[in-house]
């Protein structure tokens, strides 16, 4: 009741910012062709005041005084067009001709898994501009942090490294990452590496975030979100650009950027070449990072061929481990019962005792992780006419490396290691380093096809894609070396993948006011892991998935400020590596299934923007970390039979004066676990018992997060901003 009551006052906030005035501007957006164009926004530049195309491609915009304006009308995958209009005394017809260009052919090549600005799903759209001011390095996290319902994490402390982020407290195996339309995420653990592409920022030209499931995209399941990321456009003309930035513990970053624009008007390369240092906020928490982006092609009227390749190599010590809470309160006899607890020998305590808020377990040396990830793309984009286009690519993803570990005391028997025996005595533990290894290559092709009529857009699509994961580990030193070979495996396993989606999805209008989508998608999965796992045991795993997933919304123009919408989306999604290997109950875990609900508002006036967004995310066989951790610290999940994300999204951005502008979000939430029985071990008695939980918070998941900006222009060029971010 208490979040519907919200919901409502934020519609009344919304329409309270309507303000009487006396004139209009209608007109009608069509493309060089005379096709209408659904969709696109057209606004009063230099305020929020806006208003979508129906699919007749007419706007019109209400409650003007007279004067001069600059309206504008864009879409993407069109080039923007600014008209000047001067209302006097009566209302004004302004009409826009949106012509096609090498770059907005190059913006329909991703259109596939992408929403329309008026779209009944909850999104942001992140320009270029938009982070460009702030790229001094950090990953991708640091760069979408002020985006709704969004927290980051830094291993290091400092937005370099290790870095990741969670929306709606759904964490990066749940998060649909795509670049180009080419998924991303790791296809065994689901996850996204952000230390894997160092500063690719600098090659992004746009990015969309779709909180909850969303459209269908290539890839990992959209649990919690997705987030599609296009590189840069070809620029008109050549270009250089050389940037370094310095700031806090040393972190250093150094890019060049090359482009030739366009040569003969069809052909076009662009590159980049980064490096990016830093010592870290955390102890020893250094991380050495280099990468590159390239991408040349041609350019025509109605084809694109372009290749793309990236690649980045990093060197990152390790500090994940965490700080106790006993040393961030000074607690001294937490601290020692810390020691206790983890029965630590006389170097880690003093390295916990000796240590201020900055402590990192690990003090080996080089207790490193050491990885290269390289990336191929190849597109094509053509334009059969104005109502037919085709995209199709290949890709292929070659990644390798490893992380080194010191351990200390470690049976032999856990590397398939014979005790070693002197005259007097058997040795049955060692310290040692060892790495741990993946080497893995994924392979595919995705495609779409785009048809659109007058009243309505059509996109066929899909991929398959294919994946193949060496996991091998080798000890490289052991002061008790027994029976070790040089490059000897002690365990070795290999994964396989095959991942198939097929999608069909419309954006259509019902009335001149009421526009809808359907979008269905079938996805088809296979996976295998067969061989020795770390801890010795032998792995077995072969099962497939089968998966259906709807989604349908509409959206009503309430009036030419007050955009309402409304969605339901069905998702489901196959367990990763872990939860296969690490199950609690030692059984196959369940996939996961997912029915979002989502209901918004959206508002544009002349100084203030907003929206509000509910959403009710109902979770079925979830799979949610239990505190326990495997023998590499990473965490254990089990399913849960129900559970739920619920939650209202409130954001918006209000012109104070000429220079100032206010933009701020807030995401109140409630994230439970229905019920949960845990067996639990009494070894106290030999005994086991069911432990019941009921409605339960889900970890990770604050119930409160704001973002807020301040920014002031005192002059042209000069921009001064205040960032502040609350979690609770």
């Amino acid at each position: 009741m208490k979040k519907c009551n919200l919901f409502f006052l934020a519609l009344c906030i919304l329409s309270s910012f309507s303000l009487f005035s006396q004139y209009s501007i209608s007109g009608v957006v069509k493309d060089t062709l005379k096709n209408p164009v659904f969709g696109a926004l057209v606004k009063i530049e230099n305020t929020y005041q806006g208003v979508y195309t129906n699919p007749e491609g007419e706007f019109k915009i209400t409650n003007l005084s007279a004067g001069e304006y600059q309206i504008s009308a864009e879409i993407s995958g069109k080039k923007k067009v600014l008209n000047t209009v001067v209302i006097e005394n009566s209302d004004i017809v302004s009409d826009f001709f949106l012509s096609v260009s090498p770059q907005s052919l190059d913006e329909v090549s991703i259109q596939a898994t992408r929403v329309k600005g008026n779209a009944p799903v909850a999104h942001v759209n992140v320009s270029k501009e938009d982070y460009e001011k702030i790229n001094l390095g950090q990953d991708m996290a640091s760069l979408i942090k002020l985006t709704p319902s969004v927290v980051t994490t830094s291993d290091a402390g400092a937005g370099v490294g290790y870095t990741g982020f969670r929306i709606r407290g759904s964490d990066a195996t749940r998060i649909n990452i795509t670049v180009n339309g080419i998924p991303i995420n790791d296809a065994e653990s689901h996850g996204t590496y952000w230390v894997n592409m160092p500063d690719f920022a600098s090659s992004t030209q746009n990015i969309q975030i779709q909180r909850g499931v969303g459209s269908s995209t290539n890839g990992a399941a959209a649990f919690g979100a997705s987030v599609n990321l296009q590189t840069d456009l070809v620029s008109d003309s050549a270009y250089a650009e050389v940037s370094s930035s310095y700031g806090s513990f040393n972190t250093n970053k150094n890019t060049i950027r090359l482009g030739t624009g366009l040569i003969n008007k069809h052909w076009a390369m662009d590159g980049r070449l980064s490096s990016i240092s830093s010592d870290g906020y955390i102890d020893r928490a250094s991380a050495d990072l280099s990468s590159y982006f390239l991408q040349g092609g041609y350019y025509g009227d109605k084809t694109i061929v372009k290749a793309v390749t990236f690649a980045g190599k990093e060197k990152t010590y390790q500090a994940w481990w965490g700080t106790p809470e006993a040393k961030l309160n000074k607690d001294s006899a937490g601290i020692l019962a810390s020691i206790a607890n983890n029965w630590w020998g006389p170097t880690d305590s003093a390295n916990l005792v000796n240590s201020d808020r900055t402590y990192n377990y690990y003090t080996y040396d080089n207790e490193v992780d050491n990885y290269a990830q390289d990336h191929y793309q190849l597109h094509l984009t053509h334009k059969f006419n104005q109502k037919f286009t085709a995209n199709a690519s290949l890709h292929y993803t070659y990644g390798r490396g490893y992380y080194e570990q010191f351990r200390t005391k470690d049976d032999l028997s856990d590397y398939k290691l014979n005790p070693v025996i002197f005259s007097n005595d058997t040795v049955n533990s060692t310290d040692l380093i060892r790495r741990r290894w993946l080497d893995n290559h994924f392979y595919g092709g995705v495609y779409s096809l785009n048809y659109s009529t007058k009243k309505a857009d059509f996109t066929l699509g899909g991929g398959y894609n294919e994946y193949v994961g060496d996991h091998f580990g080798e000890i490289i030193w052991a002061e008790f070396s027994s029976n070790s070979s040089i490059r000897e495996k002690y365990y070795d396993n290999r994964g396989k993948k095959t991942d198939f989606n097929s999608y069909l999805k419309s954006e259509f209008s019902v009335t001149s006011k009421i526009n809808g989508f359907i979008d269905i998608q079938v996805r088809s999965i296979d996976y295998s892991n067969t061989g020795i796992d770390n801890d010795l045991r032998d792995l077995d795993v072969d099962t497939s998935f089968v998966f259906f997933n709807p989604k349908f919304g509409l959206n009503y123009q309430l009036s030419d400020r007050i955009l309402a919408y409304g969605s339901f989306s069905v998702a489901n999604r196959e367990p990763v590596r872990n939860d296969f290997i690490d199950n609690p109950k030692n059984a196959q875990p369940n996939p996961e299934t997912l029915y979002d609900y989502e209901a918004g508002l959206e508002g544009r006036f002349k100084k203030f923007m907003g929206q509000a967004n509910f959403f009710y995310m109902d979770y079925r066989n979830q799979l949610v970390l239990t505190g326990g951790l495997n023998d590499v610290g990473s965490s254990v999940r089990d399913n849960v039979e129900s559970s739920y994300r619920a939650g209202l999204e409130l954001s918006g951005s209000i012109k104070l004066t000429k220079r100032f502008e206010w933009s701020l979000n807030t995401t109140i939430s409630q994230n439970k676990i229905k019920e949960y029985t845990e067996v639990v071990s009494d070894w106290d008695t030999y005994t086991v018992f069911d432990s019941i939980y009921q409605n339960t918070d889900i970890s990770f998941s604050p119930s409160i997060i704001a973002a807020s900006l301040i920014s002031y222009k005192p002059l042209k060029g000069l921009n001064i901003g205040l960032q502040s971010k609350y979690v609770g």
